[in-house]
């Protein structure tokens, strides 16, 4: 997969991205994994009822005997709605108050975690680290339609992003001519308690780069992000980094 920097300042940002690409209509499917501990430690707005059937769900498995808290139980995620992804990112990256009260709430959650030990070493969203994050607290990627399915008049835009329609034919037919299809994905970075305790300074400014890694089309992808960081607001220089092993 590739990696590329999304140049935002500040959480709030990352929010508005995840947000506008959960809508974007070239999303064809998702999968998101919320970790019971982020989902009960996001503080939400009073009469907010999107996290009411998530929270609970993790209350309920926290107090579960059978479920260890400090394992690797996959009963501790829960598959989520873009909505509910939205909320738990805009609990930890969003207004200050909530930010900190989140944070305070996870904070408790960890120290009686036998098996999470802090890790203050590396920066927020270090690839490299990813292998090591415990525990997981979200885990989130985004399918896009092939460029087969794409329309002619619904999706022109990214194919006219290719330079003309001989060129669009070309990468399909690559595409289609593939042994296994290439599914073209969108991942966030994997989250853990350094992003969700750690991403912010206090100013609310990120302290260190944020990554979506892409697999599929070149041309295909950037269409989409440049789309995607146009509705959140964010300029649009976006380096690409060197290959996610």
């Amino acid at each position: 997969m590739r990696g590329h920097e999304i140049d935002a300042e500040r959480g709030e940002q990352i929010v508005h991205l995840v947000r506008a690409l959960g809508r974007h209509r070239y999303v064809s499917g998702r999968l998101h994994l919320l970790h019971a501990f982020a989902v009960d430690a996001a503080h939400v707005p009073a009469g907010d009822s999107i996290l009411a059937a998530a929270k609970h769900w993790a209350s309920s498995v926290i107090a579960d005997p059978d479920v260890d808290c400090a394992s690797k139980d996959e009963r501790l995620h829960r598959r989520a709605t873009d909505p509910e992804l939205v909320a738990v990112l805009d609990a930890f990256w969003g207004e200050s108050e909530r930010v900190e009260r989140s944070r305070r709430a996870l904070s408790e959650h960890l120290a009686g975690c036998a098996s999470y030990a802090p890790d203050g070493a590396s920066l927020p969203f270090d690839e490299a680290a990813e292998p090591d994050i415990f525990p997981l607290l979200v885990d989130a990627g985004w399918e896009l339609l092939s460029l087969s399915e794409l329309d002619g008049e619904r999706h022109k835009g990214a194919i006219e992003a290719f330079g003309g329609a001989l060129a669009f034919d070309v990468a399909k037919f690559e595409e289609e001519a593939e042994a296994s299809r290439t599914v073209t994905l969108l991942e966030l970075p994997a989250l853990g308690p350094r992003e969700l305790l750690g991403a912010l300074d206090e100013a609310g400014r990120l302290s260190a780069p944020f990554v979506v890694w892409v697999n599929g089309d070149a041309t295909y992808t950037d269409y989409v992000l440049r789309g995607v960081r146009r509705a959140a607001k964010i300029d649009e220089r976006s380096p690409e980094r060197s290959p996610k092993t």
